[in-house]
Parts: C-alpha cells; sequence; structure tokens
C-alpha cells in the first residue's frame, strides 16, 4: 500500500503525543546502535593487554589447517595458536565457528584475530589488514575418480561445481569462467557450501561433478578417501593464505608479524608445513598484495 491517508506517518501528524513517543524511540534505537558499533571497535593492543584476553576465532572443519578431532582442536593453524600461546602476554580465548561467520566477525569487531586459512584476496584487503602469509595456496578442482568425462579444465564446461560460501575460492571463479570461455565453452552451475565436507559429500553422490578448493586440502581428502575422488588441474593463480585482523589494527598486527617472523626464523613453521600440508614453504614473502 502507498504512504497517504492511512499510513501511520500521517496519523502522527494529527497526534503530537505519538509523535513524541515516536521520536524518543527512535533516539533510543539510535543510542543503542551507537552503543553496539562501540561494543563492535576491535580491541587495540593495549586494550588486549589491559583486559588481559585476546579473542581467537577459527574454523571448525577445515582439513588439514583446522578441525575438530576426538573434541579437540588439531590442525596447522592450532598448533600455531598453542605456540603463540606462549609468545603473547596474555590469555587467548578460542572460539570455533563455522567460515561463514570468520571475516565477518573480524571486521565488525567481535573477533581480534581469525586464525584460519584466509585467502588474501583485493576485495577482504579493504576491510582487513593481514599478516605475513602462513601459507602458499593454488585452487585446483575435485572430481570422482570414476569419472572418465573429466580429464582436463574444457570438460569442466557446463557441468555444476560445489565451492564454499564466502571463500576466496568463490571470487576467483572469474578465472576459471575466463578460462572455459576461451576453449568455448561456459561455467556451469555454482552451488555453494557452508563446509567442505558438505560439497565433498555431494561430489561423492553425484549431485555435483566437481569441487574447487586450495590443491592443500584436496590432497587431505583424496589421502582420506583415494578409491573416491581424484584431484584435476589447478584453475586460478596462485595465492597466499594469512591471518586478517580488522583493518588499521596495526599494533596487533605488528605482534603477529613478530610470533610468524620468530616462527619462520627458528624452523618451527616449516616443520608445522612439513608434518601438516605436506610441503615446506621457507621461501614466502613477509607481505601480500593481492591481484585477484
Amino acid at each position: 500500500m502507498e504512504r497517504g491517508a492511512g499510513s501511520d506517518d500521517h496519523r502522527y501528524e494529527h497526534d503530537p503525543g505519538r509523535a513524541l513517543g515516536r521520536r524518543a524511540l527512535l533516539i533510543g534505537v539510535l543510542v543503542v546502535a551507537g552503543l553496539m558499533s562501540t561494543l563492535a571497535s576491535a580491541a587495540t593492543l593495549d586494550e588486549i593487554k589491559k583486559r588481559g584476553y585476546m579473542v581467537v576465532v577459527t574454523e571448525d572443519d577445515f582439513r588439514p589447517f583446522e578441525y575438530i578431532q576426538d573434541g579437540k582442536p588439531v590442525g596447522y593453524d592450532n598448533e600455531l595458536i598453542e605456540k603463540l600461546r606462549k609468545f603473547v602476554p596474555f590469555e587467548i580465548k578460542q572460539e570455533i565457528i563455522p567460515w561463514t561467520g570468520l571475516l565477518a566477525g573480524v571486521s565488525t569487531g567481535k573477533y581480534d584475530i581469525a586464525i584460519t586459512v584466509a585467502i588474501i584476496t583485493k576485495e577482504r584487503q579493504q576491510s582487513l589488514d593481514f599478516s605475513m602469509p602462513i601459507a602458499a595456496v593454488t585452487d585446483y578442482y575435485l572430481k570422482r575418480k570414476n569419472d572418465d568425462k573429466i580429464t582436463s579444465i574444457k570438460d569442466l564446461s557446463g557441468k555444476p561445481l560445489g565451492i564454499q560460501a564466502g571463500s576466496a575460492l568463490l571470487q576467483h571463479l572469474p578465472q576459471l569462467k575466463a578460462k572455459l570461455e576461451s576453449m568455448g565453452g561456459h561455467l556451469g552451475e555454482v552451488v555453494q557450501y557452508t563446509s567442505y565436507p558438505e560439497a565433498y559429500q555431494d561430489l561423492a553422490i553425484g549431485r555435483t561433478d566437481f569441487v574447487i578448493n586450495t590443491l592443500i586440502n584436496l590432497n587431505t581428502i583424496v589421502k582420506e578417501k583415494p578409491d573416491v575422488f581424484a584431484v584435476g588441474e589447478a584453475v586460478a593463480a596462485p595465492g597466499y593464505a594469512a591471518w586478517p585482523v580488522k583493518k588499521g589494527n596495526a599494533e596487533l598486527l605488528a605482534l603477529i608479524n613478530q610470533f610468524l617472523a620468530q616462527e619462520r626464523a627458528n624452523g618451527e613453521l616449516v616443520a608445522l608445513q612439513k608434518k601438516w600440508l605436506g610441503i615446506e614453504m621457507p621461501d614466502m614473502p613477509t607481505s601480500v598484495t593481492a591481484e585477484y
């Protein structure tokens, strides 16, 4: 219905008491919103030290970086968290949630840092600052091992694919789209999932024909289920993953980089890469400006 004689605003014009009450309610809402905005401001390093703890968020199921095993958080990033606990002069409070809430939670100040494999992208660098890289990553496709219809990137044309919602890999899809179009093909239906285990399950039963993830993650699932899945080719340019903090939180970022620099220098970072990722990355840059 259009605003007119029957609208609430029109009636308020002839009822000063109700109009005043409406304005008071509006002011109250604005005050609460302002307080919420203040509470959502990311804590500076000084504020973290004063309150005595830092809030860290990690993903719940992203092997081999972060996942739960026998009720305990394990993986590459979780081992780094344990080392970080010994490095910082305050407590670390860890929250474990699905991927879709991590970056938004950091950018709004709900969490101080996401210790996760967050791929650095141009879009993300607008609202987040990233630590030095913790891993080099490249997007590949995963297919069913017995699917002889897919032998190369060209064969992906028109086929439904699975990918994680809100991920950098989703932002990288235009690269695959361009590749397929240059071959006379086209990108098929894109099915987004909250977590990758769901995407792998749908691939296994044929609801999708391939899944896009980083090569490190895909090698892990193939190692676990070699009779079900096979890794294909790279579908995007190489990139780097790092830990994000809210844009402008420079002192906290400097502390995190100091810790990571120490772990690089003493060889612990490379040792954890070999243990969890199956490869060593000793020559990663200390900072990255994303091209995509």
